[in-house]
């Protein structure tokens, strides 16, 4: 295909092919360890007195805050942060413990109005708002790490390919509900946010060098305003290995192992799999056991159990057994949107058809603009545009469908072009 042909060949000469080489470390470079934080590790704020200083002094500072969260994943129950760490020009770096400031909202309102650097913004806000902390506007350095086309997003990585600097990151997944935390582990977390503005200025350059600097500002906008994830319908659905499971009955045996451990784990303030993992969930549900000892042989229930943990168990299934057949839960519902794209070669040929087209326009174009496909546009979005197109693949029509499914301008304008063509050679 010619450059006349290709619907990304324009784009080329202002959009840069992937980061320039003054912002990676030359092939073979050593990066410089960051050892210490440049004020040393700063005390760790667990008051209402020396939260009151921080929030004075971070309403002072000027520029970016730069902002992390530390959760305790797979030790505690929920997601709560356990440490937040801060830093900006003018304050220095903060650690601040939500467990003895739950409520943060004054430092929250403090900062409103000012740009938030996070890394993988999503995985921190949850936690974030909590305790009251909700940016209004902010920065990725993941993200602008995935749309400037770097191969290695995390934060280590693109602090070392970035500026240089290797991190240590041997404490992101220790248990930091831990009190009081180790000195090596405020080390991490203060070091955490010590390079976050000078990463976020890097990638500011090296995004607007490619012509992509817009496009980052639309996706941090989207973040900052997107409202909560609303609660998960029936979440026992998706203990893992469900799809084994077949009958209602059994479902119902998984539904009530499944509320049982979290009504447990909730009150024990740890994490569900540490109470009963999901596959010996799964496996009494696929056996439904006579009795206890009939459980007791099941994996997941073994000798490490007690009689009183096999009994609360049991009780689980044994009620399931009991219900009567209109309690039982109906199989899930079919998810909104198209059915799997492995079925649609049978039900709508012509459907697979414009899926396949659309999905090699779509690859192509994000090879060309270096930067991952589902940031391009959302494979759900190609999807759902394929098996219901417009009645009539024109542009204006294509463009309204990708904005109604949530697409940002800078990714209606890029992708409409290659999807109408897509489209419209498989009518």
């Amino acid at each position: 295909m010619t450059d006349a042909q290709d619907p990304a060949a324009d784009l080329r000469t202002t959009t840069g092919g992937g980061p320039s080489d003054d912002v990676v470390v030359p092939p073979g470079g050593l990066p410089t360890p960051l050892l210490e934080p440049r004020e040393g590790i700063p005390p760790v704020v667990a008051d209402a007195d020396a939260l009151a200083e921080v929030v004075a002094a971070f309403a002072a500072g000027t520029g970016p805050v730069a902002v992390d969260a530390e959760r305790a994943s797979g030790y505690r129950y929920g997601q709560r942060a356990y440490l937040v760490q801060l830093r900006r020009e003018g304050a220095g770096s903060a650690l601040i413990d939500p467990v003895g400031c739950p409520d943060l909202s004054a430092l929250g309102e403090a900062l409103s109005g000012t740009e938030w650097i996070l890394h993988a913004a999503t995985q921190d806000l949850p936690c974030l708002r909590e305790i009251g902390m909700v940016p209004t506007s902010l920065f990725d350095t993941e993200l602008a790490g995935r749309l400037a086309g770097f191969p290695r997003v995390g934060l280590g990585a693109m602090v070392e390919s970035v500026l240089g600097y290797a991190l240590e990151k041997g404490h992101s997944a220790v248990d930091w509900s831990t009190r009081p935390l180790p000195e090596p582990w405020l080390r991490y977390a203060a070091l955490d946010v010590e390079l976050l503005v000078d990463l976020r200025d890097a990638l500011e350059k090296e995004l607007d060098r490619q012509g992509k600097l817009e496009w980052a500002h639309q996706e941090f906008d989207a973040i900052a305003s997107a409202p909560p994830a609303p609660p998960r319908k029936d979440p026992w659905r998706r203990t893992s290995g469900m799809h084994k499971v077949r009958r209602r009955r059994q479902m119902a045996v998984v539904r009530e192992l499944w509320e049982s451990r979290d009504r447990i784990a909730q009150r024990r303030d740890v994490s569900p799999g540490k109470v009963l993992g999901d596959a010996a969930i799964v496996e009494a549900a696929l056996a439904l056991p006579a009795n206890v000892h009939t459980l007791s042989a099941l994996p997941g229930y073994g000798q490490r159990m007690g009689r009183r943990q096999l009994d609360q168990w049991m009780a689980a299934v044994d009620r399931a057994k009991a219900l009567p057949e209109n309690e039982l839960p109906q199989p899930g519902a079919t998810p909104a949107g198209p059915p799997p794209p492995r079925s649609w070669v049978d039900k709508d040929p012509a459907a697979a058809a414009r899926l396949s087209a659309a999905r090699a326009a779509v690859s192509a174009l994000a090879e060309a603009l270096n930067l991952p496909q589902e940031n391009l546009i959302t494979p759900d979005t190609v999807r759902r545009l394929c098996w219901e197109p417009p009645q009539r693949p024109q542009a204006d029509a294509v463009a309204e469908a990708l904005a109604g499914y949530g697409a940002r301008p800078w990714q209606v304008e890029l992708v409409t072009p290659v999807l109408v063509t897509a489209l419209s050679a498989t009518v």
